[in-house]
């Protein structure tokens, strides 16, 4: 059987050197090249800083980067029909929409956290907020002090999931800086924590008026993260053009 060919875009960032280093691992695929906005010579393939000067055309694209980087190789991928594994953060609602106008010329992956038991957690919350009705919910992530958006896209996709479950009741409370009141009834508060070299912790609490009840989810190492992509990578190179998640994945 081919090994599947990857692209791996922000290939000198630390999760895509993760995903480099994955592939070393894995039989099933070998990096065919990479891209980034900085000068490299120390990688054992091509790596190119110029869309338009990739030659070389793979089976799948697995994108570790920021939003501008993702869109830069997007118009790439739908071009040659290339599948993308999207696994960037931070992006807007905008944004969000416009690589769902993507998906209806290629197959797109698109998770905030490709950890298999984030998205055991998601379905866990569900359950929970549709049990505790008359909680308080706050969202407490942590992590690394070179993270860029905040709150984190995993901390929204979990409040995505307990709100869905709610039948969207409740609004999101990012900062409480400029008002003093009291929490709203229904609303998903969130706080971040950024420092030293974690990799990231979630904690989402449910605050009744006598108990208690949180659930919390930590990530040891960034190799969850790529073998996760790795396994969507393997996922998406069979299916049709759309628009997949962790879900579909499962």
């Amino acid at each position: 059987m081919d090994k599947i060919k990857v692209l791996v875009n922000g290939c000198t960032g630390k999760m895509g050197k993760e995903v480099i280093d994955c592939i070393s691992e894995n039989s099933e695929f070998e990096v065919l090249c990479g891209f980034c906005q900085k000068e490299v010579q120390d990688f054992p393939f091509p790596v190119y800083r110029d869309i338009n000067s990739i030659k070389l055309i793979p089976d799948v694209i697995i994108d570790f980067s920021v939003p501008v980087a993702t869109f830069s190789i997007l118009d790439f991928a739908k071009e040659n029909k290339i599948p993308m594994v999207i696994a960037t953060t931070g992006f807007s609602e905008e944004e969000l929409s416009k690589i769902k106008e993507y998906a209806k010329y290629i197959p797109i992956f698109l998770s905030s956290n490709m950890s298999f038991d984030i998205c055991l957690m998601q379905k866990v919350l569900a359950t929970l907020a549709q049990n505790l009705p008359n909680t308080d919910i706050e969202i407490v992530e942590t992590h690394h002090n070179r993270k860029i958006d905040s709150p984190s896209g995993t901390a929204l996709m979990l409040a995505d999931a307990i709100n869905q479950a709610c039948e969207n009741k409740y609004t999101y409370n990012f900062s409480r800086l400029q008002e003093r009141k009291s929490r709203e009834k229904n609303e998903i508060g969130f706080s971040s924590i950024r420092g030293g070299n974690i990799v990231g912790e979630h904690t989402v609490k449910f605050m009744g008026a006598d108990e208690t009840f949180e659930i919390t989810h930590t990530c040891y190492s960034r190799k969850v993260f790529a073998n996760g992509a790795l396994k969507a990578a393997k996922f998406l190179v069979t299916q049709k053009n759309g628009f997949y998640n962790m879900n579909d994945l499962l």
